[in-house]
């Protein structure tokens, strides 16, 4: 089942962030992951929430975002996530099946 990791992201040391950015990617693929939205234009539409940056990636597993986070590839990068930017992070579960949420609303 497909797992979607949503993270919030503020930069402290855009330098450093920047070095982060570049080199992720390379580590998202080999787990089986990929970006469906990574950007700085957020749009607030209700509430107070005004994130600076977010970013969306999907997963084929739990397992996969497990085996992505805890890999020497990433280890080898994530202190420059750390330093650069103040982040906070979910994993939603499943997918949306619109054809049965129509019979449930009929």
């Amino acid at each position: 089942m497909p797992m979607h990791m949503i993270i919030e992201s503020k930069v402290k040391d855009k330098a450093k962030y920047q070095q982060y950015v570049l080199k992720v990617p390379d580590t998202v693929k080999p787990f089986g992951g990929r970006y469906l939205a990574r950007g700085n234009k957020v749009i607030p539409l209700f509430g107070e929430w005004k994130p600076e940056r977010m970013i969306i990636l999907e997963f084929p597993s739990k397992e996969s975002i497990d085996r992505w986070l805890s890999s020497p590839e990433y280890q080898m990068i994530k202190t420059l996530r750390e330093e650069g930017a103040e982040t906070r992070a979910v994993i939603i579960e499943g997918e949306v099946d619109l054809d049965r949420q129509d019979r449930n609303m009929g």
